[in-house]
């Protein structure tokens, strides 16, 4: 199983971060390898999580695969879970983790643990995602950078 995991401390409120984060519709905007997301299924726990069922479509040069997760997004300790359901993996799992590290900044957990059903699939796209991995908490913090512009660092969102 090939796994990733980082802290990065950016710029912007862990709120504001959790926030971007579980608007999983805008991935295929800014997240590398991501072609398509479309939420299938969306509830609420009782405990006020949002649970989504989730296809996510990944491609890059000849890998072109869909997979569905079970995304649960925990507003209250600013988190979000991916859990795999189906597709081509054997293995995965996903979690982000949102510290708040001062008035205007966080640090981003981010852990990823993945093996595909084919050991070649493996084989042949073990360094393309590891490349993504390095790229996604970077690509995030890009995108927090657009849409909560900072005049006067407040992290107050751009007007719509």
């Amino acid at each position: 199983m090939q796994t990733f995991s980082t802290i990065h401390r950016v710029s912007h409120s862990a709120g504001n971060m959790f926030a971007l984060v579980a608007d999983v519709e805008r991935y295929p905007e800014f997240v590398p390898l991501c072609q398509g997301l479309v939420v299938k299924r969306r509830e609420t726990s009782e405990g006020g999580q949002d649970i989504l069922l989730a296809d996510m479509t990944v491609a890059y040069k000849f890998f072109h695969e869909t997979f569905t997760s079970r995304v649960t997004l925990d507003p209250a300790a600013h988190q979000v879970l991916v859990e795999y359901v189906d597709g081509p993996f054997r293995h995965l799992e996903n979690r982000w983790s949102f510290s708040p590290a001062g008035d205007s900044a966080c640090d981003v957990d981010f852990y990823v643990a993945y093996e595909f059903a084919s050991r070649s699939m493996q084989i042949l796209t073990g360094a393309v995602f590891e490349k993504a991995f390095r790229k996604f908490v970077y690509a995030f913090e890009e995108r927090a950078d657009l849409v909560y512009r900072q005049p006067g660092r407040d992290g107050a969102p751009l007007p719509a």
